[in-house]
């Protein structure tokens, strides 16, 4: 039985066969930001959740980052492969809520994909996956839409009705695909149950699909390899990296 967020897969199906790619091929502004700043070392082993169609991991592995490019959806993979060709080993297919990996990265981060998860199990799922391929002193950034405030969520049972859309080649009917939308104190109390720390949280902006999204740097909580979840320490520093 097809899950709810397995239509974004037929998203990218769907606008592939017009010979377009969904989102716009502009790096997220905020993740090189973020290895400048925590993780310069360029042999560090880096873990993209939710690569999209590649626009950012493909300028990291151009740079010559250690990254393993990661995606639910088998037709991005095949389309990152066929734009990169000399890195298509480098993209894998991973369903990151019910799938698994081995191995430990000092860097993993997740830009729009939080949101893609409607489901309580599937969020706290996603956050345990990261919280297990973390090395020990290992941080991660999830970027999710948002503006910290406002909440609210799709129904899941409509994610693959298809829905008039405007795309920059003109209007396409896609899947709905499924959306989630929660302020910080949801999104951190998600965090501390997960054994994930706060280390910084603020808005940032991915142009041009996204002008706003919040977003968090995390790493393991103190006790979370031994099943000890404890809630993340209160006053987490806010800075603002975008609109």
């Amino acid at each position: 039985m097809r899950r709810y967020y397995e239509a974004y897969d037929a998203r990218y199906r769907q606008i592939h066969a017009r010979g377009h790619a969904w989102a716009a091929d502009v790096p997220t502004p905020i993740v090189a930001e973020t290895l400048a700043r925590f993780v310069p070392d360029p042999a560090a082993r880096l873990l993209e959740l939710g690569c999209g169609e590649g626009r950012d991991a493909r300028p990291l592995l151009a740079a010559g980052r250690a990254l393993t490019a990661t995606e639910l959806s088998p037709e991005a993979v095949a389309w990152c492969r066929a734009k990169d060709p000399a890195h298509a080993e480098r993209y894998r297919v991973l369903d990151c809520v019910r799938g698994e990996l081995a191995g430990r990265w000092d860097f993993i981060y997740a830009v729009a994909l939080l949101h893609m998860l409607t489901e309580d199990a599937d969020r706290r799922a996603l956050l345990r996956f990261v919280r297990e391929h973390l090395a020990p002193e290992g941080i991660a950034l999830l970027c999710s839409m948002g503006d910290g405030e406002t909440e609210f969520c799709s129904d899941p049972a409509e994610a693959f009705a298809l829905r008039q859309r405007e795309h920059p080649a003109g209007p396409v009917r896609v899947a709905a695909t499924s959306c989630r939308v929660v302020g910080f104190q949801t999104l951190e109390t998600e965090l501390a149950r997960a054994g994930l720390s706060v280390l910084e949280r603020g808005l940032t902006a991915a142009p041009p699909e996204f002008d706003r999204l919040l977003y968090v740097l995390v790493r393991p909580a103190e006790g979370a390899e031994s099943g000890e979840t404890p809630f993340a320490a209160e006053g987490s520093a806010a800075k603002s990296t975008g609109n």
